[in-house]
């Protein structure tokens, strides 16, 4: 008997999981391995560059008074996010010179003006913006960042996620809510209150996608991040992560080290 308890207390356990986390080995468990059992460093792009701080400039907006949200001012302030995160380790040699980092941050800017074409800022107060959510689901613990949540007319929760990159034909627009359905779920769970709607705001288009949200839906969610917590507790026991090759492959800095794309396949029967 107390050898059975020393082996299930020695078994790997999850201690928490975001939504992009579990988006990824929803994806392709191989995926989520590399990022967050191995933590293999992925290459940074100027895509993430412009997306890290296109998000820092838009958090920032909403601190300004409703007649200064203006396209100038989003301006401003994304040059000043730039100058505070070009710095950091990642984005260090990001560029080649100062004239390729100079038109990077033009197309950003152009990028972030399609942004007043979707919403009216000066209409919006958000209740808040870049809130760290950790929630207790009756023993899964999930944790991220949502973007921004605010009131609509009527006073129903509005949940907006930005995106700097380009919008999926609407076909394949579902698959992108996963996260954001997650966050609805933490949502109801924090205060009780299922929102509304979840909105995808695409800036290159500009583009965004609505998804109205109900109970029977977060239940679904609820019961699908349970599957996946213990299919990732069960790969971790058995250090089996699958490979499941798609169209996103050709998108993966893994490729290169990956199972599906190299000699060595131990997972390809499963995938």
């Amino acid at each position: 008997m107390i050898d059975v308890m020393t082996i299930e207390l020695d078994q790997p356990r999850l201690e928490r999981l975001s939504p992009s986390r579990a988006g990824d080995f929803k994806t392709c468990p191989q995926l989520f391995k590399f990022r967050a059992i191995d933590r293999i460093p992925e290459p940074t792009s100027i895509y993430q560059a412009r997306g890290t701080t296109a998000h820092l400039a838009l958090q920032r907006l909403f601190d300004r008074p409703a007649t200064e949200r203006t396209p100038d001012v989003l301006f401003d302030l994304f040059r000043e996010a730039w100058t505070e995160v070009r710095g950091d380790e990642e984005f260090a040699e990001l560029f080649d010179d100062v004239e390729s980092e100079r038109q990077w941050g033009l197309e950003s800017m152009e990028l972030l003006a399609n942004y007043f074409s979707i919403e009216d800022p000066a209409q919006i107060e958000p209740m808040d913006r870049e809130l760290d959510m950790l929630e207790d689901l009756d023993g899964i613990t999930i944790r991220g960042i949502l973007d921004r949540i605010d009131r609509d007319d009527d006073g129903k929760l509005i949940i907006t996620d930005y995106k700097t990159g380009k919008a999926p034909p609407e076909r394949f627009a579902l698959p992108a809510f996963f996260a954001l359905k997650i966050y609805a779920l933490l949502i109801r769970r924090n205060t009780g209150e299922t929102p509304k709607e979840v909105r995808l705001l695409y800036l290159n288009g500009p583009t965004m996608y609505r998804l109205a949200i109900d109970d029977r839906q977060l239940d679904a969610m609820d019961s699908q991040l349970r599957a996946l917590w213990a299919a990732i507790e069960r790969a971790m026991r058995t250090e089996n992560y699958p490979t499941r090759p798609g169209r996103l492959c050709d998108w993966c800095s893994y490729q290169n080290i990956c199972p599906a794309f190299t000699d060595e396949e131990p997972n390809a029967a499963d995938s």
